[in-house]
This record gives C-alpha cells, sequence and structure tokens, in this order.
C-alpha cells in the first residue's frame, strides 16, 4: 500500500472555508432553520463575521434538516416548448408553495430547486455559486435520467404518498414546465436514530455536520442552499462477495457498527495519519474515507441525505444528495475520489443534476418570489 507524505499544515490552514456562523436548534426542538412546516426559525448566536449582531432569521424550506423518511421520489422538470415567461414560473412555484402549505399530500415535503438552465433560458441572473458540474473521470451520465431547470424533492412514509404529491404538482405545473425525470428511493430498515445503511451495507452519512453547524455548512442568511444529486450505480453483488475485511479497507470503516478502521464506535475520529508498527496507514491511501474526508478540505463539510434505489437486479445503487453551501465543495470532494477510490471499481456515476434550493419565503410572499 503506497504510503501517504505527512499532513502538511500551510496546505490545510489555506483550503478554503465557507464563512458563516454557528447555530444551535431552534424552541421547537427542529434542526435550526427547519421549521416543522418549513418556515423561519431563528437561529442562535450571533450573526456576521465579527460574531456581534442580531440572531439571524433562516427561512428554509422542508425536507433537508429534518429526519429521513422512508421514502423519497425526485422528479426534474423543464421549461415547456411554449416558451414560457418568468412570470408564469413564479406563479406556477407560488401555487406549489400555496398548495397545502408545501405538503401536497399528507405527510409528504416538497422542496424545490432551480437549475442552472432555468435562469438562463429566464435571463436572470443565477446565483453566484449555481453552476452545471464539470465532468469527472469514469463518469457515464445518462441525459435522459440527469439535469433539469426545476428539481423537486418528495419525502414521505409511503411511496404511494410521494407518487400522489408528485401528479399533483406536475398537474398545476402544465403548460409551463415539463416532466424530464422521475426517481424514486428508499432507506433500507434501520432503527430510528441509527444511521442508514446503503446496498453495499455499510452505514452512510455518519460524518454529516450536527444541527448546531448547519448554519455554518448548510445554510446561507437568507435560508438558501445548493443542491447536488448524483445517481451511483453500484455494483452490489460483486462488492458483496468480496471478504469483509477487504470490504473494510476500500470504504475505511468497519461494516458491523461503522467505527473507522483504528476506531471503537462509529462517532470515532478517522484517524488519517495513525500507522501500523510496519509503517502502513490505518487507513488505507485509497479508502472512500480518506479521500472524501472534511480535513482535506479545512473542515468544509455537505449535509448528506442520500437513498437507495432499486430498478432492478442489474441497476441498484445510491441516490446521492447533500445540501451545501457551495457546490465546488463537492467538486473537490469529486475530483479525488474519481482520481484514486478504491470503491470506483464497484460504483458508476450514472446521472448528475445540481441546483440552488430556493429560501422560504417571508410572510407575505410566496415561493415565486424567491426566483429573482
Amino acid at each position: 500500500m503506497t504510503s501517504l507524505p505527512p499532513p502538511r499544515r500551510r496546505a490545510l490552514l489555506l483550503a478554503p472555508l465557507a464563512a458563516a456562523t454557528a447555530c444551535g436548534t431552534s424552541a421547537t426542538g427542529s434542526p435550526a432553520g427547519e421549521s416543522a412546516k418549513g418556515g423561519a426559525t431563528a437561529a442562535p448566536g450571533d450573526s456576521g463575521a465579527s460574531g456581534r449582531g442580531s440572531r439571524p432569521v433562516l427561512r428554509t424550506q422542508p425536507g433537508i434538516a429534518t429526519a429521513q423518511p422512508a421514502h423519497v421520489l425526485l422528479i426534474a422538470h423543464d421549461l415547456a416548448p411554449t416558451r414560457p415567461t418568468a412570470a408564469d414560473v413564479r406563479r406556477v412555484l407560488s401555487g406549489w408553495w400555496a398548495d397545502r402549505t408545501a405538503r401536497p399530500a399528507p405527510g409528504v415535503t416538497a422542496t424545490v430547486a432551480a437549475g442552472p438552465g432555468l435562469y438562463r433560458k429566464l435571463g436572470l441572473a443565477a446565483p453566484p455559486r449555481l453552476k452545471d458540474l464539470p465532468s469527472f473521470p469514469h463518469d457515464r451520465l445518462e441525459a435522459r435520467r440527469g439535469g433539469g431547470d426545476v428539481l423537486v424533492q418528495l419525502r414521505g412514509p409511503d411511496a404511494a404518498a410521494c407518487d400522489r404529491a408528485a401528479a399533483r404538482l406536475t398537474a398545476r405545473a402544465a403548460g409551463v414546465l415539463a416532466p424530464r425525470w422521475r426517481q424514486s428511493g428508499f432507506l433500507p430498515p434501520h432503527a430510528a436514530g441509527e444511521t442508514p445503511r446503503n446496498l453495499f451495507g455499510f452505514k452512510d452519512g455518519t460524518e454529516n455536520p450536527a444541527d448546531g453547524e448547519l448554519a455554518r455548512w448548510v445554510w446561507h442568511d437568507d435560508g438558501g442552499t445548493y443542491l447536488v444529486y448524483r445517481r451511483i450505480r453500484m455494483a452490489v453483488d460483486a462488492f458483496g462477495a468480496l471478504p469483509v475485511p477487504r470490504q473494510e479497507r476500500i470504504v475505511g470503516r468497519h461494516r458491523a457498527g461503522g467505527a473507522p478502521l483504528g476506531g471503537h464506535r462509529e462517532h470515532d475520529p478517522v484517524d488519517l495519519y495513525a500507522k501500523s508498527p510496519q509503517g502502513r496507514y490505518g487507513i488505507p491511501a485509497d479508502a472512500h474515507v480518506r479521500l472524501a474526508h472534511s480535513r482535506l478540505d479545512g473542515g468544509a463539510r455537505m449535509l448528506r441525505r442520500g437513498y437507495s434505489y432499486d430498478d432492478g437486479p442489474d441497476d441498484r445503487g445510491l441516490l446521492f444528495l447533500a445540501y451545501l453551501r457551495d457546490p465546488a465543495l463537492f467538486v473537490r470532494v469529486q475530483e479525488r475520489l474519481a482520481a484514486g477510490d478504491a470503491m470506483n471499481a464497484f460504483i458508476e456515476h450514472r446521472a448528475s443534476a445540481v441546483g440552488y434550493v430556493l429560501p422560504a419565503p417571508a410572510p407575505g410572499e410566496s415561493l415565486g418570489d424567491r426566483l429573482r
């Protein structure tokens, strides 16, 4: 196994950081910035880079920071061929929000993001960090399964409820937005409060930021954020045929409890520099955990809300959904993974999308008002 050089302090100090203030939880117990209905919540802690000032109010859409329900349905739309105007799109988005207060079916949350193409087609200035993702080595993207001018994430307790919600939203958008693709996903059974597992059998999401870190790494001051989506096909049978110790060295974690190699508990710190008496790193140089670790990005993190999908024995995998302040963080991480992740032998990125999750409207506004 190739040894890594010692940590370079200067590189870590100069790595890009997302600047924001830390916050805790709201008075309702929901994660800061997301109320039970997706409205505004006061984020404890001071605003401003100096740490002084009034408490910021984050107006965030639902379905991001709260616990994941069992099912997700992702739907993407493009502008209809009739060439609708910005006013037409604002009307649709406002109707979606007003319809059952952004809950188009019982127990279902709808989270709406605008893709970079929407701003180009409508002649609007896009948010500064909203750009099409670059291509990465080993990508095998299918255009019919990715992209989109408007992305909607529907999360709910069962697939049928998500389907009903999608039908309702699509009907309201007729003549303005045309369906582009849809993809359903699920969480394998797991205990409440436990990190879900992916189809490789490993816990997925252990390194997510805590609730009190979301304002630093996820939300912008107005409650907006960015969504990165990747449909990742997994060679489940081939990976499962490997001896468990080999699987663990590819991932960098123990399969049973999720602890990092060299650790004992799931949330033990990942020690990137621990070595064996023979001089080998405990976490291999090409382990997924090592290459994806936030320390390589100056501590910057993203909130992952992945789901599994199963579209037949030859098409199973992960719907990677990440919310973050700047998609450039995902690009840096994915460039490292594409260049050297041992897991690349067992996965393929088959679809991709990026969008700006609009802030929730303030009192007297509607969601369409946030498309500027």
